[in-house]
């Protein structure tokens, strides 16, 4: 009897060991694939960021650190968490006088990971202004004033780099319109804000991007979470967060600031980007290798797209295609034969593309090209 028990608990703990290692190679799995991924581009690190997000430090459902254990498993490189100064519907539950301890726990809990979390807070005003956010503040309690001014100052002491979210929100602005005031172009003429956020949630505002274009603003796009990842962008049906790219020399606080100052970024939402052509067109062109070329008078190309974007492209090239329409896509991270009608067999050639779900300015689609040799 005892040898048959001896027998079945070790056959027991054999099964539940090949389950938990089955079910860790397949959470690894889940948090490869998940992960966004754009490349670097020449001179450049691409910074995947999500620069506004809440915790129920403010009015938020999930505390600071799982914050950041979802910005790892999607594979970002910063967050900033920006509670509410001024809105604490959970104060009574979760009284915290110190409006710097979001950041503080959740810079902890990204203690040995590379994830860079920066300090964030975000400004809550009725129209106008509205709601900014702060980050790279110093100290978030000084922001906490009744003149709604002077807090945009004071940021302005600390050296934050402060950006209007959501300008197009339906609650503040009923027709969904980012317009500017005599309030916003009061803080635009003492320079306390520098960004604005052309996507944010689910919502887009094309004229947050003219404002944008019109004033020298920096583009962003954040996900505003309150709940759940997963929940609000359906990860694990396939769905991504949205995120600001910024283009910066290094992976530091001081880099990316600086970049940011320098409207060297782009977003990424809804299998779109929008950005400043200068950095959204080499990051395109990074993202696409041409790993095999056969010869001939059609000759076909396999072209490995290292991207998330499915990329929809226009032919625009001196030749046509041979099993593509003028407009066909790359999926992510697949390998796509292309057959190109040369007509002559050549060394080598060049195409060229228009990216239809990328805008740089306006309605302008970036165009790339792809040498095969």
């Amino acid at each position: 009897m005892k040898r048959q028990f001896a027998k079945t608990a070790l056959t027991l703990l054999f099964s539940t060991s090949i389950f938990m290692g089955i079910w860790a190679q397949s959470e690894d799995l889940q948090e490869n694939t998940r992960a966004i991924e754009f490349p670097d581009i020449p001179g450049y690190v691409t910074l995947k960021c999500d620069l506004h997000m809440h915790t129920v430090l403010s009015d938020g459902n999930v505390w600071p650190s799982i914050r950041v254990q979802e910005a790892i498993r999607d594979g970002l490189d910063v967050i900033s968490i920006t509670d509410h100064i001024e809105y604490q519907p959970h104060k009574k539950d979760i009284p915290h006088p110190d409006r710097n301890r979001s950041y503080e726990l959740a810079l902890k809990a990204a203690e040995g990971s590379e994830l860079l979390v920066i300090p964030g807070t975000e400004i809550t005003r009725m129209m106008p202004p509205g709601h900014f956010n702060a980050i790279f503040v110093k100290d978030v309690n000084t922001l906490k004033q009744k003149d709604v001014m002077e807090v945009f100052r004071e940021a302005k002491r600390q050296g934050a780099f402060v950006f209007w979210n959501h300008p197009h929100w339906t609650s503040q602005r009923p027709d969904g319109v980012a317009t500017l005031t005599e309030m916003h172009h009061a803080l635009l003429n003492e320079g306390l804000f520098a960004g604005i956020e052309i996507y944010n949630d689910n919502t887009y505002s094309k004229e947050a991007l003219e404002l944008a274009q019109k004033y020298n603003l920096t583009l962003l796009g954040n996900s505003d979470v309150h709940g759940l990842v997963d929940w609000s962008y359906e990860v694990p049906e396939g769905g991504h967060r949205p995120v600001t790219l910024v283009f910066a020399e290094e992976k530091s606080a001081e880099a990316m600031q600086k970049a940011m100052e320098n409207r060297q970024t782009a977003v990424w939402f809804k299998n779109t980007l929008v950005g400043n052509q200068v950095f959204l067109t080499p990051m395109i062109e990074e993202s696409l290798e041409v790993i095999h070329k056969s010869k001939g008078l059609v000759p076909s190309l396999q072209i490995h797209n290292h991207s998330d974007a499915d990329y929809i492209l226009e032919n625009i090239s001196a030749y046509s295609l041979h099993n593509f329409a003028p407009v066909f896509v790359l999926k992510a991270h697949e390998i796509t034969t292309v057959q190109v009608k040369t007509l002559e067999t050549l060394d080598s050639f060049e195409l060229k593309f228009k990216v239809l779900n990328a805008y740089s300015e306006g309605d302008e689609h970036p165009e790339i090209k792809l040498l095969v040799e």
